[in-house]
């Protein structure tokens, strides 16, 4: 490990009866490991679910997979994997954003591309504070990203409050995006105006479609205005509709409003819930496609950010983030931001 890195940090430990502050031991890096020093983390909805019981995950753990940070050291004897436009060797003191999912590299379904869904993927803030990796989370000063993460170089141009979103909620829609295919002049309805849903107004109206929002809060369906989006008339049929909300309702009104050849893209239904009735017939006669994405790969980490700084002037990126607490209050924010407008809560460790 290089020298100057210090070797205690301070963690927000996740215990299921609240948070504790821990002062913990930064280990030894091995080759191709990371030690990044975190500077903002945000709080994405699935950190919520975790805490409020509708989502399993190991515990005690170090929670949050949304951050942003620079790198302290590096492990020698190995070089980490860095992804986007700008593609170099990984430095100390670069600015950087990475992956939630680590994978082996090794198994099948990494052999065909699906390294997000890899059969011994580790998370990064849903791994045990009690495994062999213990600072998995970013919700502490420090962070070890282990060998094989996927790390993508941020411009200081780019804010943290901006930055730290691209490694979940921002690269998860470059993902859905692609899935969806070619969205040139493309009639695209969004179903949810979450940070996902906003972001993929923002995305795909710089491809060229024009996009529609589907959201129940009055506040949020004019939030999207600002992104590209336009209210939803009842009336369009669309070429493609993605679905953030993960509500069954959604998923099937979408459905219905699907012209012939439409694609529907879920990426919101994230957690058990009521099955949707599909009609085979109906896929049939109107040639429709059906597809779903979990996390993401590699590729879209380096999209995202090169997306959100192409972008940063134009969309106002900053507004859906809140101001951050210290790490001391953490638990105040586990819960979801008090304003529907603001869609990440945010911790500065």
């Amino acid at each position: 490990m290089d020298q100057i890195a210090p070797r205690l940090t301070r963690a927000a430990v996740w215990t299921r009866d609240g948070v504790d502050i821990r002062e913990m031991k930064i280990p030894e890096l091995g080759p191709g490991e990371v030690l990044v020093r975190v500077s903002l983390a945000t709080v994405c909805g699935s950190d919520l679910h975790t805490v409020s019981g509708r989502r399993d995950a190991p515990c005690p753990s170090i929670l949050g997979h949304e951050a942003v940070g620079r790198v302290v050291a590096i492990g020698s004897g190995a070089n980490p994997e860095v992804v986007g436009e700008c593609v170099r060797p990984l430095a100390v003191g670069d600015r950087v954003v990475w992956s939630v999912t680590v994978p082996c590299h090794r198994c099948l379904r990494c052999a065909k591309g699906f390294t997000a869904k890899c059969v011994n993927v580790r998370k990064v803030g849903h791994e045990s504070a009690h495994g062999p990796w213990t600072l998995s989370g970013s919700y502490a000063a420090h962070i070890v990203l282990p060998s094989g993460t996927a790390i993508s170089l941020v411009p200081d141009s780019l804010p943290d409050a901006v930055a730290a979103p691209a490694a979940c909620a921002t690269a998860t829609v470059m993902a859905a995006l692609e899935a969806a295919g070619d969205l040139t002049d493309k009639r695209v309805l969004i179903y949810g105006a979450g940070m996902l849903g906003v972001t993929a107004a923002a995305a795909a109206t710089e491809a060229g479609a024009v996009v529609q929002m589907v959201e129940p809060n009055p506040l949020r369906q004019s939030q999207s205005h600002q992104f590209g989006a336009s209210d939803d008339d009842g009336r369009l049929l669309a070429d493609i509709a993605i679905d953030f909300s993960g509500a069954p309702a959604a998923v099937n009104a979408a459905l219905q409003r699907l012209d012939l050849g439409g694609r529907l893209v879920l990426a919101g239904s994230v957690s058990p819930g009521p099955a949707v009735a599909v009609d085979p017939e109906d896929v049939v006669r109107r040639w429709l496609t059906i597809t779903g994405v979990h996390n993401y790969e590699p590729r879209h980490l380096g999209q995202a950010v090169a997306f959100l700084a192409a972008t940063s002037e134009k969309y106002p990126w900053a507004t859906l983030v809140d101001e951050p607490v210290p790490l001391d209050a953490m638990e105040d924010v586990l819960q979801p931001p008090l304003s529907p407008v603001v869609l990440r809560s945010s911790v500065a460790p």
